[in-house]
């Protein structure tokens, strides 16, 4: 009988070997970054169920029991546990004088159910082990003369864990253990005549895991793979959409356009660049438009001609007369690169006259929403304002107001459109 239960012995712990092995040669590499195996050693209280003979009894629960788990996860979901335990049964101060010790090799499946009911989300300490096995028991009797007693075990349980490092873990658990085969009583008096499951025991530990390995953390720890993968195929997805996207519809995706922010209308190279041969910082499109709203050679004669010459209010009469603008793409409070230098006017004129005050009067074209453009208009000058301020000048000498939509253009152009989305200036 002591031979069946050695080779008995031998046999589990070789499985257990194989199966550890072979499910490390095929999931290395995937699991490399985790450390798969675990040294588990707990200890707690024992109540044995049933097979007792009348008179003969423990506390219950009952101290002692220790356990000894040398566990091997072959992912994140899966994985084995070789489970060596001991349990001493003594009787209770009413009971009948016997003490029996209790020896078990159980070789157990190990399910991860942290991420099957949701603890990652809860918790990235949270671990939660189902466990399954069977295996062969002995019961050393002091009272009989045939002192071992051989069985089969079968065990199952459940292990909650809290990480406190990336190796080690604190657990409880609590296993359920049946057995086949047990000729005696826990206590060895009587002789069981009992088929199918003799003997009964429930075991509560609590204990301390080690995770051992190359990797950073606990396999037990390693967040949902379906949810891993299926967060790269977003991100994935969202790139892409991004990177195909067009926003500033220029008929150029962006992860070829180099200039993102041109107006809508104008022409683009294969680059998203805005055509502008002349090199002057203005689409060629936008050109003939503006036109009509900076200074010409001739209106810049006129003007000095109705000053008799005079050129010190001239900057003040530019601005003042709208040939000194800030524009804007459509639905947009960014105003346009060409617009930097009207900017820069504005700035350098509040510096040249420290005296003086401006005025921000912001506007939208037609296009939506009348009180949205409205909001709209207020949103540009309060931008603009924030650059004035920005480059130097005092905030108390600057005031800001929206006019919502400017109607004096073609609704239907374009590049209409594009002359009254701006924000004009008054100085004193």
């Amino acid at each position: 009988m002591k031979k069946i239960f050695t080779i008995t012995l031998l046999m589990c712990g070789l499985a257990s070997f194989a199966q550890t092995n072979d499910s490390m040669s095929s999931d290395s590499n995937e699991n490399s970054t985790y450390k798969q195996w675990s040294l588990d050693l707990a200890g707690g209280v024992h109540m044995p169920v049933s097979l007792f003979t009348p008179g003969y009894f423990t506390n219950t629960p009952d101290l002692f029991q220790m356990d000894l788990g040398i566990r091997y996860m072959v992912n994140e979901k899966f994985g084995f546990n070789l489970d060596l335990g001991y349990n001493r049964f003594e009787g209770d101060k009413e009971s009948l004088d016997f003490q029996t010790n209790y020896y078990r090799v159980t070789l157990e499946g190990v399910v991860n159910a942290r991420n099957l009911i949701g603890l990652d989300a809860i918790s990235e300490r949270l671990g939660l082990l189902v466990h399954g096995g069977m295996g062969v028991s002995g019961l050393d009797y002091s009272s009989s003369n045939d002192n071992l007693d051989h069985m089969l075990n079968f065990q199952a349980g459940i292990t909650p864990e809290y990480r406190i490092t990336n190796a080690i873990s604190v657990f409880a658990d609590l296993s359920v253990i049946g057995h086949v085969r047990q000729d005696r009583a826990f206590d060895g008096f009587s002789v069981s005549e009992t088929r199918g499951f003799d003997g009964m025991l429930v075991n509560a530990s609590v204990g301390i895991s080690f995770a051992l390995g190359e990797g950073a953390m606990s396999i037990d720890y390693a967040p949902n793979d379906m949810e891993a993968r299926l967060d790269d195929i977003a991100a994935a997805m969202d790139k892409m959409a991004t990177e195909n996207g067009d926003d500033d519809q220029d008929g150029v995706p962006n992860y070829l356009d180099r200039d993102n922010t041109t107006e809508s209308g104008v022409r683009v190279d294969n680059k998203g660049r805005a055509i502008d041969l002349n090199k002057n910082g203005i689409p060629d499109d936008m050109e003939s438009g503006l036109d009509t709203r900076y200074v010409s050679s001739s209106d810049l004669k006129n003007i000095i001609a109705r000053n008799n010459g005079n050129n010190k209010n001239l900057i003040k009469q530019l601005i003042n007369e709208g040939y000194v603008n800030v524009y804007f793409r459509f639905n947009s409070t960014k105003p346009t690169t060409y617009s930097l230098g009207a900017m820069n006017t504005i700035v350098q004129y509040m510096k040249d006259n420290p005296s003086a005050s401006a005025t921000l009067t912001g506007f939208a074209d037609e296009i939506g929403n009348p009180e949205y453009n409205k909001t709209l208009s207020e949103r540009r000058a309060k931008m603009v304002n924030d650059v004035l301020v920005a480059a130097g000048i005092d905030a108390s000498r600057l005031t800001y107001n929206g006019d919502g939509e400017d109607a004096s253009v073609d609704k239907s152009s374009d590049e209409a459109r594009q002359l009254v989305r701006r924000v004009t200036f008054r100085v004193n």
